[in-house]
């Protein structure tokens, strides 16, 4: 049902009746745009939820990610957490997504239907003040009709009381001529006024009816007509706003589909095999494992004496070293046959080595692997620091040449001491570079070993910082045994009775020599299963070097131990092409 209809049908009786109708229309208009800016108050509250969803994002993003220069960066070479990393990158694209839902809808709807607000409410008002108007007008012409209706009347009334009175006076005998005209004329006079009050009131009558007629057909259904189109305006723009609503989120749904799909794309890529290879790179040492375990019989009696080197020592009165060459020579075959704890033990201490960042500077302490590893990674890192160099010694060199060529933007003069600097630094680093380099191939296997004076000359090597347990071998059948105990800060001597132990091992047959070595330095063996030698003074070699920077030597048939490989210049018999100097 319209609005023109409701005024024609509804509207017609009375005025008043309209009137009523045009105030609850008015009501009406007034909820459909308090409707609508409740319609707004709620996508402005939506977009709200989505810009703060999309900030959580992001700082969720941003809380998972690899911090830089820190250990969290070296995990992320395995395909699980590069597929995690991937999942935080599409997670803060995702957040994008969002921001772009709030942008639109902050832009197609919330601003748009708060400018469209504002426009209805000024059309409403004109609407209903142009129907107040109308409502007043036809107040006034009906106010002057029933004016002129009343004038009418009292016209009419007076007449006839003075037609009345003219008749009595005419018949009554006793007045005079003169009062009869009077009363004649007066009687003229009202029928006159009547006639007129009758013409304009009939007039008044025409133009009311006129009016009321234009009112009712023509102006108050023309302000209907205009204020029911506001009102299906209004109802349309409520409805493609609810449209947009929808169309915005429809518009990024394929965006956030394809994060979804990259994430699921990320955790298919993962690759457990992988990741198990990369942990046996990061942790393999280059060592061999250990050969088996003797078997030991315990059938055969153990006949116990005392040696003739044991007896002249005490009786020439000379105090037992802690660390002498009967005694070495004594406990290492007994350490020989329960050697794979002292492995343990001294792996545990290499990797402890490793992570307190101690030991020489050409990483000689760490197992072969990963002493290339550390090498590799010392020589990238000082590529990279010789590039830079190299780029600000060329902007320095640029911004010499515009110095020289406008001299009143600077003095070229200031640019020489800088890039004076910047070539010592670099030379620093070719050489710091070159050096590991030469490590790398070494342990490579490219070039050959260096010689131990070169290795002198560059301190990598402090024999005050070596640990206790380092300094036994690793990898060799002979090395120590892990069941000895160790006194700590204390100079008591390891007493260790010849005789109890001579009958045991005197049937054991030495380990062959395999060449021998010259002292460069001299080295004090102040740890169980080293022996101390002089610079200049030579050996001979039982047991080379297997990775682990230490080399068995014999001095005589009774003492025999551990030295730094880095402390002798080795010559193996079984070299052809010559000597071989480890470094």
């Amino acid at each position: 049902m319209s609005f023109c209809f409701l005024s024609c049908r509804w509207l017609l009786p009375t005025w008043i009746f309209k009137k009523d109708q045009f105030d609850n229309l008015e009501k009406h208009t007034q909820w459909g745009i308090d409707v609508l800016e409740k319609y707004i108050k709620f996508v402005k509250e939506r977009t709200e939820i989505e810009i703060n969803y999309a900030k959580q994002l992001r700082n969720l993003s941003k809380k998972y990610q690899p911090k830089k220069n820190s250990k969290e960066e070296d995990e992320y070479k395995y395909s699980s957490c590069q597929a995690f990393l991937a999942t935080l990158n599409e997670m803060n694209d995702y957040a994008g997504q969002h921001e772009v839902v709030s942008e639109n809808m902050t832009s197609q709807i919330t601003a748009e239907l708060a400018r469209y607000v504002q426009e209805l409410k000024q059309e409403r008002k004109m609407h209903f003040h142009d129907g107040r108007k109308a409502q007043q007008h036809i107040e006034t012409c009906w106010k002057q009709l029933e004016s002129s209706k009343r004038r009418f009347e009292r016209d009419c009334k007076e007449a006839d009381r003075a037609q009345q009175y003219f008749e009595k006076m005419d018949a009554d005998i006793n007045v005079t001529k003169a009062d009869v005209e009077k009363a004649r004329q007066q009687a003229q006079l009202r029928h006159q006024m009547a006639e007129e009050s009758k013409a304009e009131y009939s007039s008044t009558l025409q133009r009311f009816n006129h009016e009321q007629h234009d009112h009712y057909h023509t102006h108050i259904p023309n302000i209907f007509q205009k204020i029911q189109e506001m009102e299906e305006r209004r109802i349309i723009r409520i409805g493609e706003s609810m449209k947009t609503f929808a169309e915005v989120d429809r518009q990024v749904i394929p965006i956030i589909g394809k994060c979804l799909d990259e994430i699921t794309k990320a955790a298919e890529s993962i690759d457990q095999k992988h990741d198990s290879q990369l942990v046996v790179e990061a942790f393999k040492s280059g060592f061999e494992p250990p050969g088996d375990v003797d078997f030991e019989d315990f059938t055969q009696p153990i006949k116990r004496t005392v040696s003739d080197s044991s007896l002249s020592n005490s009786k020439d009165g000379k105090p037992e070293s802690r660390f002498s060459g009967k005694s070495k020579g004594k406990l290492w075959p007994f350490i020989k046959k329960n050697k794979l704890s002292l492995k343990l033990i001294t792996l545990n201490m290499q990797v402890w080595n490793l992570m307190e960042g101690g030991g020489p500077e050409d990483f000689s302490n760490l197992p072969p692997e990963q002493r290339r590893k550390k090498l590799q990674q010392k020589v990238d890192e000082l590529n990279r620091d010789i590039q830079k160099e190299m780029d600000q010694r060329d902007a320095l060199t640029k911004m010499k040449d515009v110095y020289i060529k406008n001299p009143q933007m600077g003095d070229a003069a200031s640019v020489d001491l800088k890039l004076a600097e910047l070539a010592q630094n670099l030379e620093k680093l070719r050489l710091e570079a070159q050096k590991f380099e030469g490590w790398l191939a070494e342990v490579e296997g490219r070039l050959p070993a260096r010689t131990e004076p070169a290795r002198r000359q560059s301190g990598m090597y402090e024999p005050q910082n070596t640990l206790t347990v380092n300094n036994c071998a690793q990898d060799r059948e002979s090395s120590p045994d892990g069941s000895y105990t160790e006194e700590p800060s204390q100079e008591s001597e390891v007493k260790v009775p010849a005789a109890e132990f001579d009958d045991e091992f005197d049937d054991e047959e030495p380990l062959p020599t395999i060449g021998t070595c010259k002292a460069l330095y001299t080295f004090e063996g102040q740890n169980e299963g080293t022996i101390s030698v002089s610079e200049g003074e030579t050996l001979f070699i039982i047991e080379e070097d297997k990775g682990d920077g230490w080399t068995r030597i014999r001095r005589n048939e009774d003492e025999e131990g551990y030295v730094p490989t880095s402390y002798v210049e080795v010559y193996l018999e079984k070299n052809a092409k010559g000597a071989m100097t480890y470094i």
